[in-house]
């Protein structure tokens, strides 16, 4: 078995180096980096999947795409029982669900917001409800955290780090301060030695240019 993944720096992908390193897993990297005038993945990346979007991973000489499909396909496969439970096993609705919640509809509206000042800001209507849906989606994760180490059961699943790539760039954006459960989460999902691993290696999940100031 070969893997190869391909990373592209300030971006999802580097979720699937901190799976695979808490997989122990060994794979190629293979760094990609951003244009620095569109900020936009390079022709480098294109040549290895047609959309030039990371993460793309290569598994024996077949690509798959897209942060949720590629964790959930590494868990079933390599996950040797751990990261998440399988077909027909308890919290196995509850796991897919946030596992894939994060991207179907907590990220955009996040990272739209985050990006906002980049675009010299977005008129006061979208404005307006980019507001409402991050106060509603990071809300309906704060509510469920309270009282939670994990997202779902009592460890460490996929799932988390879907969603702790999510809440790291509400952080860089300054959209925590209403939502401490999450804040709280984000610190010990911060912490893991892994996570810390996958950042050495893959370089930071937001670039400085994008943080908000205070």
């Amino acid at each position: 078995m070969t893997i190869t993944l391909h990373h592209l720096r300030y971006s999802r992908s580097t979720r699937i180096i901190w799976l695979l390193e808490e997989m122990g897993a060994d794979y190629e990297l293979v760094q990609h980096d951003r244009n620095p005038e569109t900020h936009r993945a390079q022709d480098d990346l294109a040549a290895i999947h047609p959309l030039g979007k990371a993460p793309v991973l290569v598994i024996d000489g077949k690509t798959v795409i897209e942060s949720g499909a590629i964790i959930e396909f590494l868990v079933e496969k390599y996950g040797q029982g751990k990261f998440g439970p399988g077909p027909g096993e308890a919290g196995r609705g509850q796991y897919l669900q946030w596992l894939h919640m994060v991207e179907g509809s907590m990220a955009m509206p996040v990272i739209l917001t985050l990006l906002s000042p980049r675009f010299g800001g977005f008129s006061d209507p979208m404005e307006a409800f980019l507001g409402g849906e991050v106060r509603k989606l990071l809300g309906y994760a704060n509510d469920h955290m309270q009282g939670r180490e994990f997202v779902v059961g009592d460890g460490f699943t996929g799932a988390d780090i879907n969603l702790t790539y999510v809440i790291e760039i509400a952080g860089a954006g300054r959209m925590l301060k209403r939502f401490p459960a999450l804040a709280d989460y984000l610190a010990r999902m911060m912490d893991r030695p892994y996570y810390k691993k996958a950042i050495e290696i893959g370089g930071p999940v937001v670039s400085g240019a994008a943080r908000s100031q205070d």
